[in-house]
């Protein structure tokens, strides 16, 4: 049965079974993993899980997948197979309750599932997932770097990285024309009031060309007053912008405002 991959979905079907062994090394994989796979695709990623965990959640937005993937996971009996928008799912639908999220997630909507995920799904301990390379670079990038914004803060206030491959065009299909990486990390300790973080840290970076406060205000989260007096009560120049904050500071910026 062809299937023909959606470009306005993002979707490019992993096709590759030589990366599996790379992912189940880098996720870690147990007998009692409950792992949540979003964008399952053609089902070759979710068969290789459904042989190693106790239980996969398969999440696919696509509804013309689905006679291909009752097919291809017919012998799989510890797979749910759920069409839906992950980003509108909620969480306590997922029983039991995702320990790891692997996947290779679709181009459009990486990252807001991955940020989504980190106070969305408070079970999840650890992250396997494939990603653009640029995404990938982000998660992980340092203050001040052109890669750094909004994610790499969420991320890095969530988490460590565990691990990190680059994967070859050929291995999806229709072949991107971008590099992919696959990027593990684990859950280290969420910031109290982590809602509040990430609309501070959102806000800060919608408007990259200006100073902090300034795109604080212009998101309308607060005055451009109060935003340059939270930043000398942490011992930072009103005049800074978002990218050259470290994580952690936005915390203390965050219970500042």
């Amino acid at each position: 049965m062809s299937v023909a991959p959606k470009k306005e979905l993002g979707q490019h079907f992993l096709v590759d079974e030589n990366i599996l062994g790379v992912i189940g090394r880098l996720a870690e994989l147990g007998d009692e993993d409950v792992v949540l796979e979003v964008g399952p695709g053609l089902g070759v990623l979710t068969r290789y899980l459904a042989k190693r965990v106790a239980h996969v959640h398969a999440v696919e937005l696509d509804r013309s997948l689905e006679p291909r993937l009752r097919e291809a996971l017919a012998e799989c009996r510890n797979v749910e197979l759920r069409f839906a928008d992950v980003l509108r799912l909620d969480p306590a639908t997922l029983d039991p309750a995702p320990t790891k999220l692997v996947a290779n997630l679709p181009y459009n909507v990486a990252t807001p599932i991955v940020a989504e995920s980190l106070d969305g799904l408070p079970s999840v301990r650890l992250w396997t997932v494939m990603v653009q390379r640029e995404v990938a670079d982000r998660f992980f990038a340092s203050p001040g770097t052109k890669a750094y914004g909004a994610v790499s803060v969420l991320v890095q206030l969530a988490a460590e990285r565990t691990g990190f491959h680059p994967v070859a065009r050929t291995a999806f299909r229709p072949r991107p024309n971008v590099d992919s990486a696959l990027v593990a990390f684990r859950r280290t300790e969420l910031p109290g009031e982590f809602r509040r973080v990430k609309s501070v840290v959102s806000a800060a970076f919608a408007h990259r060309r200006k100073t902090l406060p300034n795109s604080l205000e212009l998101s309308g989260l607060t005055t451009r007053e109060e935003a340059a007096a939270a930043l000398e009560r942490i011992g930072r120049h009103p005049g800074v912008r978002a990218e050259a904050l470290e994580p952690r500071e936005f915390v203390e910026l965050a219970r500042g405002l």
